[in-house]
């Protein structure tokens, strides 16, 4: 009788408690997540992007409410707007954070390559956009402090350069803005510490994003490590081809997922996409780095995205960005404006 009332109770008190119980959550809806590709100075392709993606109105503030920008590295170099687009994606970042939003910018191999000094692909325009009405005296400040390593250096090539020859090649080699530019990406200065501060990897919502690729020699490391490595290397001016920054095995440079070379040994691919893809729990990877002028391509069932499409005039191939909502991928063409 007892056993049985207090069965009975028990019973009583789990009906009260279920009825009681908060309803249950319905899961939140995915993010939206724009990806863009290499831009590579072009500011006008970004401005055509940006306006298609609906991220900025017309007075290009942020508009793109919680939708989540990632900008999968390769601002720099090839055209002459670099710093035009990198301090508007500084602003943004803030604009975006303040409406739910986020804009998450990825280090590039070019990034690396400024911050290191190689400046191959410097377009002569982002020398003049860092130019001033005092940059003529301060380069004439940085020759007269370092003339006697600078003929150093070029009369090992001519050993019988005048002096005067030794300070006209320097200038011709060093236009205005060449100084500044040099200072704004030190890593103290304006972009060498915005670059420092950005991943070279991003996991968002079950998509990895980084510019490069991953191989199966850096999925052992996690997203923690490897941007601490990058910004490390970056901070101590790594040129070290075996640096994280420079090893074209690393997230930075590695095209292997998207193309391989002739005679190359390598896992395959799909055993390579599947050990990151396991290694870091997503359900696919986003890579730039490697132009395909045709336009985003979607690959392996969906588990990998090549968003370079030659963004840029430099490469004149079809500005784009993909979107993704949950599992749904869509690529977006964008005309060009012509500006």
């Amino acid at each position: 009788m007892v056993q049985r009332l207090w069965t009975c109770l028990v019973l009583c008190l789990a009906a009260a408690c279920a009825g009681s119980a908060a309803p249950a959550q319905q899961s939140a809806a995915p993010p939206r997540i724009v990806a863009i590709g290499d831009l590579h100075g072009d500011y006008s392709a970004w401005s055509d992007i940006a306006k298609a993606a609906g991220l900025i109105d017309s007075r290009r503030r942020w508009s793109g409410g919680r939708t989540i920008l990632v900008q999968v590295g390769d601002v720099p170099d090839r055209g002459p707007d670099t710093l035009k687009i990198m301090r508007e994606l500084m602003r943004l970042q803030k604009e975006a954070a303040r409406q739910g939003g986020r804009v998450i910018a990825l280090v590039g191999n070019h990034e690396a390559m400024n911050m290191t000094g190689d400046l191959r692909y410097v377009d002569p325009g982002e020398y003049a956009a860092f130019a001033d009405r005092d940059s003529a005296a301060r380069r004439d400040r940085i020759f007269a402090a370092n003339a006697a390593g600078i003929a150093k250096q070029y009369r090992l090539a001519d050993p019988a350069m005048t002096d005067a020859a030794v300070r006209a090649r320097w200038l011709r080699e060093t236009p205005l803005g060449w100084v500044e530019h040099r200072v704004a990406w030190n890593p103290k200065g304006e972009i060498g510490r915005w670059v420092m501060g950005n991943p070279a990897v991003a996991s968002v919502d079950g998509n990895l994003f980084v510019h490069g690729g991953i191989s199966v020699e850096y999925s052992t490391r996690s997203v923690d490590e490897i941007n601490r490595r990058v910004a490390a290397a970056l901070a101590a001016n790594d040129q070290a081809p075996t640096s994280i920054i420079n090893d074209p095995l690393g997230p930075l440079w590695y095209r292997g997922l998207v193309a391989r070379e002739p005679g190359e040994v390598r896992p395959p691919v799909e055993q390579e996409l599947a050990a990151a893809l396991t290694a870091y729990k997503v359900k696919r990877i986003v890579v730039a780095h490697t132009p395909l002028l045709s336009g985003i391509n979607v690959l392996e069932g969906g588990r990998l995205v090549r968003v370079d499409s030659g963004n840029s005039r430099h490469y004149g191939g079809q500005p784009s960005y993909l979107e993704i909502i949950g599992d749904r991928l869509v690529p977006h063409a964008v005309a060009r404006s012509g500006k």
